[in-house]
C-alpha cells in the first residue's frame, strides 16, 4: 500500500485506536475458532465412520522431541477412544456436537465484535475526514475554488471520502484478519501432513499474477469514473442554479444532450471498472477448484496407497485447505477496494494537503480598531498572466465614503477584493493604519471591515440566523433594529413565520430587493468600522433601489466607506471618487472638481443622464 496513503490516513485512525485494537483482538480470536471450527470434525467423523473406535491401543511413550508430532497425535487419539469405550459413541457424538456449536458460535461472536468495534472505526474517520474537507474548504482563498468545478469539491466530499473509509476497513481485515486465519489454518495443515500441505501453494504465484495484472488497471478505471462523477454533480449544479436561463434560452436539448454524454461516459467506466472487480471471483473460484483437486488426488494417493492419512484427517484437511481458499479470496477483492481507495486518497489530499498562500503569517498581529487610514501603495494584482491592476496609489481617510467608478473590468471590484484579502497582492501593499494587511490576521481584518454584495449572498435558513450571520450571540432586540434601519423590518414581519421565516435555497423566497436590505441588515449588526459595497443597488427596479439606498445612507452614517458604483448619482456626495479604466486610475477627486475637468468621469455622468 502506498505509504502516503498510511501516513495520510493513520491521523484519522489513531483517535479510534482503542476500537482498532479491539477489533484486531476479535479479528484473531475469529481466526483461532476459524480454524478450529474445522478440526472438531475430526473426531466427529471417526466417531461416524472410524473402523478402529472398538480397537483397544496402548498410551503412547514418548521417544524424543523428534518424534512430538506422533506422540502427541497417538495420545489424542489414546484419550478421545477411551473416552468412548467409557461414555459409548452416543456421548461421544453429542459432544463433539455441543463442541462444534459451541466453537462455531464463538468464532461468530468475535466475528460479530469486530464489525461491531469497526463501526466506531469507520463512522468516526468518516465524520473526522469531512470536518477536515469542510474545514479546509473554508479556510482556502477563493481563487482555489475559482479554478474548479462546485461538483468536482462536492465528489471529493461525499463519494471519494466513503471510497477512502471503506479502503480502510478492508486494510484492517487484509492486515489482521484474513491473513492470521490463512496462517493458522496452514499451520495445523502443515502439521497435519507437510507433503500434502505444499499442493496448496502450487498455484499462489498463478493467481498472485492474475490478480495483480487486474488491480493494476483497477486504479485507472477509478480515476475516469470519480472524474466522470464530478462532472456529472457539477452539471447538476449548473443546472438548478441557472434554470431560468436554460429554459428562457431554450436550451433544454443542449443541455439534457451534455448530460447524456456524461452518464454515457460513467456508464461505459462503470461497466469496465465493476466487470474487471467482478472477474476477482470466478477468477479465484476456479483457481481454488483447481487446488481442491490437486488436493483430492494426491491426497487420495496417501490414504489409498501410503495408508500414511487417516480418511477422517484427510476429509478435515480439505476443509482447512478451503478454509485458506476464502480468505485468499478476500484479500483478492479486497485489493480491488484499496486500488479504487488510492484513487480516491489522491482527489481528496490535493484538497486536504493544499497550500494556502492566504494563511496567517506566524507573528501576524489582531487588530482591534481602525484608527486612521487605509492606504494603497504601489499596488499590483494580476489573475494569471496579465495585470488588472497597476500602480495604484491612493488612501482613505477614517469618516471617508470613497467611491470607485468605471467601466466594467476596470478593476473597481477587484480593489474590494484586496481589501477584504479574498486575493494578495503581487507587487505593492495595502495598509491599515501603516500596517500591511499581511501582517494582520484574516480574522482580525475581516472584523473591522463590512460587506454588501451585488449578488445578494443568503443562506437557506431563517431570516434571523441570515441577519446574525457575522454576530450569532445578538439579541433579539438588536437584529429587530438592524432590519428597521435596512429598512427590512415591515416586509419580514409580513412572512408567514416573521424573524423566524426559512427563505430557502440563497434566499429565492424573497425579491431581489429584500434580499439586498436583508444583506444591508446583517451588515448594520456587525457594526464595522469600515464597509465596502460592491454595487450594491445595480440589480435592483426603481422602487427596491429607493428603499435600499435609503439604507445604505443610513448604514454609511460615521463610518468609512468604500463604494462601487454602477449608477453614478448614488455617488454624488462621496468624499472622495477615483475613476479606473483598465487596472489604472485615471481620475481622482469629488463630484465637483470632476466634473469642472469635463474628462471621463464628466463623460460617464452624461451617458447616464441621457440614458
Amino acid at each position: 500500500m502506498d505509504i502516503r496513503f498510511k501516513k495520510s490516513f493513520y491521523k484519522y485512525v489513531k483517535p479510534y485506536k482503542r476500537f482498532a485494537v479491539l477489533n484486531i483482538i476479535s479479528n484473531i480470536f475469529y481466526a483461532l475458532f476459524s480454524t478450529l471450527a474445522f478440526l472438531v470434525f475430526i473426531p466427529l467423523l471417526k466417531v461416524l465412520f472410524s473402523e478402529d473406535i472398538h480397537k483397544t491401543i496402548a498410551k503412547p511413550t514418548w521417544q524424543g522431541i523428534e518424534h512430538i508430532k506422533e506422540y502427541y497425535g497417538q495420545l489424542l487419539n489414546y484419550y478421545w477412544l477411551d473416552y468412548i469405550h467409557v461414555h459409548g459413541q452416543k456421548q461421544a457424538l453429542t459432544m463433539v456436537i455441543v463442541l462444534v456449536i459451541a466453537i462455531v458460535f464463538l468464532k461468530n461472536l468475535f466475528n460479530y465484535f469486530a464489525l461491531f468495534f469497526m463501526t466506531f472505526l469507520r463512522n468516526g474517520v468518516l465524520r473526522d475526514m469531512r470536518n477536515d474537507m469542510y474545514d479546509k474548504v473554508l479556510s482556502l482563498p477563493v481563487p482555489f475554488f475559482s479554478e474548479r468545478k462546485k461538483g468536482d469539491v462536492i465528489a471529493r466530499m461525499t463519494s471519494d471520502v466513503n471510497e477512502v473509509q471503506n479502503a480502510a476497513l478492508i486494510v484492517l481485515e487484509i492486515i489482521v484478519r484474513e491473513p492470521l486465519t490463512i496462517l493458522f489454518t496452514i499451520i495445523t495443515m502443515l502439521v497435519m501432513n507437510y507433503k500434502l500441505t505444499l499442493f496448496v501453494f502450487v498455484f499462489t504465484p498463478v493467481a498472485g499474477y492474475i490478480i495483480s495484472v487486474i488491480g493494476k488497471r483497477l486504479k485507472k478505471d477509478s480515476h475516469l469514473v470519480q472524474k466522470e462523477n464530478s462532472n456529472f454533480l457539477s452539471l447538476i449544479e449548473e443546472t438548478l442554479t441557472g434554470l431560468k436561463i436554460i429554459k428562457g434560452f431554450n436550451a433544454e436539448s443542449y443541455f439534457s444532450k451534455k448530460f447524456k454524454t456524461i452518464t454515457q461516459n460513467i456508464y461505459h467506466y462503470s461497466n469496465v471498472m465493476i466487470n474487471r472487480q467482478n472477474l476477482a471471483h470466478p477468477a479465484s473460484e476456479f483457481l481454488g477448484i483447481l487446488v481442491i483437486v490437486s488436493i483430492v488426488w494426491y491426497g487420495g494417493q496417501l490414504v489409498l496407497n501410503e495408508k500414511s492419512l487417516s480418511p477422517a484427517v484427510f476429509i478435515a484437511f480439505i476443509a482447512l485447505a478451503y478454509n485458506v481458499l476464502t480468505p485468499a479470496k478476500a484479500i483478492a477483492k479486497a485489493s480491488y477496494t484499496i486500488q479504487k481507495g488510492m484513487a480516491s486518497v489522491e482527489r481528496i489530499f490535493n484538497i486536504l494537503e493544499a497550500e494556502n498562500p492566504l494563511k496567517d503569517k506566524p507573528d501576524a498581529i489582531d487588530k482591534e480598531q481602525f484608527e486612521r487610514e487605509i492606504v494603497f501603495e504601489r499596488v499590483y494584482f494580476k489573475y494569471e498572466d496579465a495585470y488588472v491592476l497597476k500602480n495604484l496609489n491612493f488612501s482613505i481617510k477614517k469618516g471617508e465614503m470613497v467611491a470607485l467608478v468605471g467601466q466594467s473590468g476596470s478593476g473597481k471590484s477587484t480593489i474590494a477584493n484586496l481589501l477584504m484579502r479574498f486575493y494578495d497582492v503581487n507587487k505593492g501593499g495595502i495598509k491599515i493604519d501603516g500596517v500591511d494587511i499581511r501582517d494582520i490576521t484574516k480574522k482580525s481584518l475581516r472584523n473591522l471591515m463590512g460587506l454588501v454584495t451585488q449578488d445578494s449572498i443568503l443562506f437557506n435558513d431563517t431570516v434571523r440566523n441570515n441577519i446574525a450571520l457575522g454576530k450569532p450571540d445578538a439579541s433579539m432586540e438588536d437584529i429587530i433594529q438592524a432590519a428597521k434601519i435596512a429598512n427590512a423590518h415591515d416586509f419580514i414581519m409580513e412572512l408567514p413565520k416573521g424573524y423566524d421565516t426559512n427563505i430557502g435555497d440563497s434566499g429565492n423566497r424573497l425579491s431581489g430587493g429584500q434580499k439586498q436590505r436583508l444583506n444591508i441588515a446583517r451588515a448594520i449588526l456587525k457594526n464595522p468600522p469600515v464597509m465596502v459595497m460592491d454595487e450594491a443597488t445595480s440589480a435592483l427596479d426603481t422602487e427596491s433601489e429607493k428603499l435600499v439606498q435609503d439604507a445604505l445612507d443610513k448604514l454609511m452614517q460615521n463610518r468609512t466607506s468604500v463604494v462601487i458604483a454602477h449608477r453614478l448619482s448614488t455617488i454624488k456626495n462621496a468624499d472622495k471618487i477615483i475613476v479606473m479604466h483598465r487596472g489604472e486610475i485615471v481620475e481622482m477627486g469629488s463630484h465637483q472638481e470632476l466634473m469642472g475637468r469635463e474628462g471621463i468621469y464628466h463623460n460617464l455622468i452624461m451617458l447616464q443622464s441621457f440614458a
